[in-house]
């Protein structure tokens, strides 16, 4: 949801999209999944499509193409910067972006109005992080 949503803010802010590459992938993901129903009903709602998003794992090449990697949970974070400490400067909580130090925490297998609880959140920082995020990122 989080790509979709800063790729649509992206869009709204008249950056040139082919400035910026915004990609999804998951600390402990399958490889191939779709996104859950209630995601792209979420999405769907907003005028967004998760249709043909698919779940990948992230790897060290994967992360060595990206300049800025925002995680959702502080597992995931410090799993990163773990796994991976060439990247561990560019791994941060989206939350970070705002200056605040706090999760969003993964609404799978919860109902729709969690899932648009989640994406609002998400969306907020988002939009008052974006110019942090356009410096780190870009």
């Amino acid at each position: 949801m989080a790509m979709a949503l800063f790729s649509d803010l992206v869009n709204q802010n008249g950056e040139k999209p082919d400035q910026w590459r915004i990609e999804s992938g998951g600390c402990w993901a399958v490889a191939g999944m779709p996104a859950t129903q209630t995601a792209i009903t979420a999405m769907n709602a907003r005028g967004l499509t998760l249709e043909n998003h698919r779940s990948r794992s992230i790897t060290e090449s994967l992360l060595y193409q990206f300049k800025l990697i925002l995680c959702m949970e502080f597992d995931h974070k410090i799993s990163l910067q773990r796994k991976f400490p060439s990247c561990r400067q560019r791994i941060f909580l989206l939350s970070e972006m705002v200056n605040k130090d706090m999760e969003i925490q993964d609404p799978v297998g919860l109902p729709l109005d969690i899932y648009q609880k989640t994406a609002d959140e998400m969306l907020d920082i988002l939009q008052k992080g974006f110019e942090k995020i356009k410096r780190l990122s870009l």
